[in-house]
């Protein structure tokens, strides 16, 4: 038992036993033998994990090579808790741990023990203690203690002013962090929340532990920090902006064994373009994210080479800025709304990106509206006319019939957004003689300008950490919400948001996410476009990763248990 344990006789180590126990027999279910929708009945409230120690699945794994990984790689800045995108946590995730994570080896369907190797959650769903591993280093060569851990959280919780974290939402229900001794760290809730919830939150991969210290010498904040110490299997080594990122082995990982890998090499790349695919398929790199549907169906017909596709944590849309008018109009959003053809969105892109058709909520959760239910609806339907004819009589109430000249188009540089925006642009011409003006940007200057309300349309991707609304519904759509780019505010729906959040009958829980849906589908807070899957491929030789069930690119991260079998 540890320190902490030894303390608190209330503590059940048979408990605790029966979790390690269910822990090691993981197969292929989710957490704990349970279906991972299930998770939240499933986790041990008491999980004694000292012994645990993450292996590469494969019996045989060895040491040694260096990984060459195809994947944008074009940051808006440096400070990943702040950011949206897999510009970021994709090449600098290696350089973090986290609290607790997402098992590499089941596709992330799992939590395991990280930093924190033990865990204890109250009775009342109040307190969630950890006990942390001792003796773990950052890359500059200080310990790492529960101090550094009560620092990262703090300010993911609740950022300081000017700083804006995008899953502060998922700890709105955190009062309180102590740090009981130096390898202890508590989460004090106001409320109690589902287990799943929390710790799914925390096991994010956005959410790594980084210094205090390192925190407090930037200000809080480290967007101009290129090489941020993390206690992770990989340390910065250099750097070449928009072509390669390297990284080296840590050689004090506190993880013995791991990783196998001597070092990665990321190379940038466009999500996408037929640039990734190249690379992958004449060999200069040996594993990429983010292949178009094209170069992934060749990947699958080469001899020694694999690919897969799954479930990305991602919507596209294009957001209205309520701030402006006649964008302040619900009349007007709803009307952009009916008039965007997304099935015709999503043929657009099929040579460029696997997308499918949705609304405001994931459309491949328990959560959605069926598909055969939502393609009925007006701005669904297969058959846009009606959709067109509702649209016209909004826009004539709301007076502008004769339609809207001269609106700011902002666009990432990406070429699906590219793609969308034209298609866009000739859907809002050609139904409701709506004009707008084209702006591509890259991703700094994208962000930045969203944010400030630098816009008044503006299309782009963001990223949620749960399939949970309780997560989404509170970052992407809640009034002050860190994705809220719209700057949109239903109170209708804001007062729903608490109500979903504590609801625990299933049933009442989603008859109430169904009224938040009706709200958005009559006052849309962004106009949905699609939702994203994702196309990786590899070669053969590349082992200790199994991404076929991902939920998102999000929270498998680290490339500890990658190793080169050749």
């Amino acid at each position: 038992m540890t320190e902490y344990d030894s303390k608190r006789s209330r503590v059940n180590r048979r408990n605790f036993v029966k979790g390690a126990a269910a822990m090691g027999a993981l197969g292929g279910a989710g957490a704990f033998g349970l279906p991972f929708h299930a998770w939240a009945q499933g986790v041990p409230m008491q999980y004694d994990g000292s012994k645990f120690q993450l292996r590469a699945a494969e019996p045989n794994a060895k040491s040694g090579g260096v990984l060459k990984y195809g994947i944008t790689s074009r940051p808006p800045h440096f400070d990943f808790h702040q950011s949206g995108t897999i510009n970021s946590l994709g090449s600098q995730g290696c350089m973090f741990d986290n609290l607790i994570r997402r098992d590499p080896r089941d596709s992330g369907q799992t939590i395991i023990p990280d930093l924190a190797h033990s865990w204890d959650i109250a009775k009342d769903g109040k307190t969630y203690t950890f006990m942390l591993r001792k003796d773990v280093q950052f890359h500059d060569g200080a310990e790492m203690t529960s101090d550094d851990v009560k620092a990262t959280f703090d300010r993911i919780a609740k950022p300081p002013q000017g700083i804006s974290i995008p899953r502060s939402t998922l700890f709105a229900a955190v009062s309180e962090i102590t740090t009981p001794d130096k390898y202890t760290v508590q989460f004090k809730l106001a409320e109690p929340r589902p287990p799943a919830f929390i710790m799914g939150a925390l096991a994010s991969g956005w959410n790594g532990i980084v210094r205090r210290k390192t925190l407090e010498d930037n200000g809080y904040n480290l967007r101009r920090v290129v090489d941020i110490p993390g206690t992770g299997p990989f340390k910065s080594q250099r750097r070449v902006e928009a072509e390669i990122w390297v990284m080296e082995k840590w050689k004090n990982y506190w993880n013995k064994g791991l990783p196998y890998l001597d070092g990665v090499e990321f190379y940038h790349a466009l999500p996408f373009s037929p640039e990734l695919g190249s690379a992958l398929l004449s060999g200069r790199v040996d594993y990429a994210r983010l292949l178009d549907p094209g170069s992934l169906r060749k990947v699958k017909a080469t001899p020694g080479m694999s690919g897969a596709d799954f479930y990305q944590s991602v919507i596209q849309a294009t957001w209205m800025n309520n701030k402006k008018k006649p964008l302040d109009d619900p009349r007007v959003r709803r009307a952009f709304h009916l008039v965007l053809d997304k099935p015709v969105l999503v043929d657009v892109v099929k040579d460029i990106a696997p997308m499918m058709v949705g609304g405001f909520i994931y459309p491949f959760s328990d959560f959605a509206t069926p598909k055969a239910e939502l393609s009925k609806r007006l701005g669904y339907q297969p058959d846009p006319t009606a959709s067109i004819k509702e649209a016209k009589a909004l826009m004539k109430a709301a007076g502008y019939e004769k339609g809207i000249t001269g609106l700011d188009y902002l666009v990432r540089e990406v070429a699906s957004f590219k793609l969308w925006s034209q298609a866009i642009q000739a859907m809002l011409q050609q139904t409701l003689n709506v004009q707008t003006n084209i702006r591509t940007a890259v991703e700094s200057v994208w962000f930045d300008d969203v944010r400030s309300g630098k816009f008044d349309l503006a299309i782009g991707a963001i990223v949620s950490t749960l399939l949970d609304p309780s997560d989404y519904f509170n970052a992407w759509y809640g009034k002050g919400g860190p994705q809220n780019y719209s700057a949109w505010d239903n109170p209708r729906f804001i007062a729903l948001l608490p109500q979903i959040d504590r609801e625990v009958d299933a049933k009442k829980r989603l008859d109430l996410i169904r009224q938040a849906e009706a709200i958005m589908e009559e006052d849309p807070p962004l106009l949905p476009m699609s939702w994203e899957k994702i196309n990786d491929g590899w070669y053969n030789y590349v082992k200790g990763h199994n991404p076929k069930d991902y939920f998102g690119i999000y929270d498998v991260v680290r490339l500890d248990t990658f190793w080169l079998d050749k």
